[in-house]
């Protein structure tokens, strides 16, 4: 149900309404005053707080005030004898939910608490909403390959704990896709999913995005601002390109994963979340822990549970159903007729390696509805140039025994791609947009390979 703190300084008060609600199914911590209640909050996170107004050492006002600072979205409710009501007033205009009024029954408290649980829920929805960076609808995994098939595996078996997840795998694999099966069928479902993409962010950013920070904490932070890990709290955080993360901010990366607590940029209150992390990567970070560029006890942190997705080129018996998908995805949206897919085209499509993975190949298969000129069908004829133009000097996809793939034989997959697409940015005179088109992959992930190849010293060519 919820997590509530009750506070009173009568003990009788104070323990009858815990019981009361405790029977109802919530967890409920008692304090005997403002000050063991503001110790409380902040080591952990509580969905309503239910206070007397008049107390020793610290008033309910003034809890008021300071629960609002740690915890915005939480619910507050006074309890107040019938002299205290306008003060009961008062604190609704400073953040309270509502006021309930000396002495009252168990069933008007009980409606209470329903309300402003209610009402707390829809704040952190809203909020969450507001401030998740965009996540594609729900997506189903595609494909009953043995390697889809063990993915789907450890999903449910991942799903069943709060354990950090790793998803590793090349650019357009589908890892987002997989964190965001781990989140429905796990029990944070109800929760919201954020998340954060670490390789598209200044570290400073980064670390606001992540971590929040108070007002006045830099120039600019005209108000406070919370985090994705607090405004995640009781669900889950996919970590979008963990490897980018910048090392200071490892650190702090760490020490939420080992310890559940942060604090914002310019506070020193520790706040106390519960957050399931999913970390995707596109790159080895056994290797970049070994050159020194990724902290070792995070990467152990971090891959508690590692789901390895295979490139499209080791499923390609997944390739027919991942094309009838996106048909029938294009028909709904665009209200067309559904489109059928040759079996040579297929067969075509199953012979190219797909540097690009899944993406690609959605592209590749929205293009051709766009300029398919026979109706209905989706043509080997039309599909093939690009695919050949997409492998830059490899030719024809499927094409054995040319000559370029003769040359590229037996090297290995990593240095054929970043052969191909150097070629390709070459030929376009470093415009990365229209590499990115000619490769049929995104201009993001076009970049990111840049950046990588020329963070690591292999890059040379002029590019813009």
């Amino acid at each position: 149900m919820a997590r509530i703190l009750v506070v009173d300084d009568q003990e009788l008060m104070r323990d009858s309404l815990a019981a009361n609600l405790a029977r109802e199914g919530h967890e409920v911590v008692a304090a005997a005053d403002g000050a063991a209640a503001l110790a409380r909050l902040t080591a952990g996170r509580f969905d309503l707080l239910i206070t007397d107004l008049r107390m020793p050492k610290m008033n309910g006002m003034d809890l008021l005030q300071e629960a609002k600072r740690l915890r915005p979205e939480m619910a507050v409710v006074m309890m107040t004898a019938h002299g205290n009501v306008p003060n009961a007033v008062e604190a609704m205009r400073q953040g309270a939910y509502d006021y309930i009024q000396k002495p009252f029954d168990g069933e008007a408290i009980k409606a209470l608490v329903e309300r402003a649980l209610e009402h707390g829920r829809l704040v952190r929805e809203n909020q969450a909403l507001r401030c998740m960076t965009e996540l594609s609808a729900p997506r189903p995994l595609i494909g009953n390959g043995p390697a889809m098939q063990e993915v789907r595996r450890k999903i449910e078996l991942v799903a069943r704990s709060s354990a950090t997840v790793l998803v590793r795998g090349e650019s357009g694999t589908g890892k987002e896709v997989v964190a965001r099966a781990i989140h429905q069928a796990s029990e944070r479902r109800e929760r919201p999913m954020l998340a954060v993409n670490c390789a598209a962010l200044s570290e400073n950013l980064l670390e606001s995005e992540l971590f929040g920070h108070e007002k006045g904490a830099f120039t600019g932070a005209d108000r406070m601002r919370r985090g994705r890990f607090e405004l995640a709290d009781g669900g889950t955080l996919l970590l979008d390109e963990i490897s980018e993360i910048a090392p200071a901010l490892q650190a702090k990366l760490l020490r939420v994963l080992q310890e559940s607590t942060f604090e914002r940029v310019g506070s020193s209150v520790s706040q106390q979340v519960d957050v399931r992390v999913v970390a995707t990567t596109n790159r080895n970070l056994e290797r970049a822990v070994a050159d020194g560029k990724f902290r070792e006890d995070l990467f152990y942190r971090l891959n508690v549970v590692p789901i390895d997705l295979p490139p499209l080129r080791r499923r390609s018996e997944d390739v027919p159903d991942l094309c009838r998908h996106f048909l029938h995805q294009i028909s709904k949206r665009d209200r067309s007729p559904f489109r059928h897919i040759e079996p040579d085209a297929t067969r075509l499509l199953q012979r190219y390696d797909w540097p690009g993975n899944v993406r690609e190949l959605q592209n590749i298969v929205e293009r051709a509805c766009v300029l398919e000129s026979e109706p209905g069908v989706v043509r080997a004829a039309t599909i093939g140039p690009w695919l050949g133009s997409a492998n830059g000097t490899v030719g024809r996809a499927g094409a054995p025994g040319s000559a370029a793939v003769e040359e590229l034989a037996g090297k290995p997959l990593a240095d054929i791609e970043k052969k191909v697409i150097l070629t390709t940015l070459q030929q376009f005179k470093g415009h990365r947009a229209k590499t990115a088109v000619a490769l049929g992959i995104g201009i993001r992930t076009l970049g990111m390979k840049l950046k990588r190849w020329k963070d690591e010293g292999e890059l040379v060519e002029a590019e813009r």
